[in-house]
């Protein structure tokens, strides 16, 4: 049997929404089509991927299963499709993902000067798409911030670098050299408290369980807009936030916290000579260009 990947997507997208009504607004089609198309991948399958009654749609076993399996598999087709593209435009080009305040000149231009007829593109990504863009082919490489989900990448170590807090000027913490875990758990943290396990373990202790809700945050300018205004506090890699320094936010060390770890990632099925190189020029200029970083050991 031969999958239809445009039925996977149909149901990844009901699975995804639990409501045929907001999947079919979603896929911009009719909810009558939605339905027939499921009804045609279950007979596929022969197993039921969505139980439908008077509480709801929601997912059955198989199709938990399915969902695992449909997502990096649409990945993997897109991934497909972007490269294929590419490469029939008849130039060659490397496209690499990076995330905030890490600065890739010079591993750039190292690569660059081995590969001349190369068209290097870069790509900005966030915490919420670092993988996501090397799993559905926006880029062939990225350098990410850890922790990610290493399911199907390669992954190597680049460098760790401290983390900071960034705080409104005039806070009573701001004139401080540094501060410990401690000063800041009484504090409303502008992020998810799993990105700081060392404040979360003591906040937890010190706070009130109820804690106010986190706006949404896409980029790391909204984080300092926000510190800025008394809103709460943020915790970052030193590179970032040197990178977005401004007058009204000041960064301050704190003690007892990991820092942040830089890789390189890429999907672990690739095999194009020009990851290898750009990894290469990565690891040799990186670091170096980074000058509060601890260079890893190779993996």
């Amino acid at each position: 049997m031969d999958l239809d990947l445009r039925k996977l997507r149909y149901f990844v997208a009901v699975a995804q929404e639990l409501h045929f009504g907001r999947a079919a607004e979603r896929l911009h089609i009719a909810q009558p089509v939605l339905s027939r198309q499921i009804r045609s991948l279950e007979d596929e399958l022969g197993a039921e991927v969505f139980t439908r009654d008077r509480r709801g749609t929601a997912l059955t076993a198989a199709g938990e299963q399915l969902l695992e399996d449909a997502v990096p598999l649409l990945a993997s087709a897109q991934a497909l499709l972007t490269r294929v593209t590419t490469v029939a435009r008849g130039t060659q080009t490397l496209t690499i993902g990076f995330m905030p305040g890490i600065t890739l000149t010079a591993a750039t231009v190292a690569f660059t000067a081995r590969h001349p007829e190369v068209n290097v593109r870069l790509l900005r990504t966030t915490w919420e798409d670092q993988v996501e863009v090397l799993r559905d082919g926006r880029a062939d490489v990225g350098v990410v911030r850890l922790p990610i989900d290493r399911d199907g990448l390669r992954v190597q170590s680049l460098f760790r670098e401290p983390r900071v807090v960034m705080l409104p000027l005039g806070h009573v913490l701001a004139d401080r050299e540094s501060v410990t875990v401690a000063d800041l758990a009484s504090e409303h943290l502008l992020q998810d408290p799993n990105a700081v396990p060392e404040w979360r373990d003591v906040a937890v202790e010190l706070r009130d369980k109820r804690r106010r809700e986190i706006p949404v945050i896409h980029q790391v300018e909204e984080k300092l807009e926000l510190v800025a205004a008394g809103a709460g506090i943020c915790v970052l890699p030193l590179s970032t936030a040197t990178f977005y320094t401004r007058a009204d936010v000041v960064a301050v060390r704190v003690d007892g916290i990991a820092p942040n770890e830089v890789a390189l990632a890429w999907v672990a099925t690739r095999r194009s000579p020009l990851i290898h190189d750009f990894a290469e020029a990565a690891a040799d200029c990186l670091a170096a260009s980074h000058p509060e970083a601890h260079r890893q050991a190779p993996e």
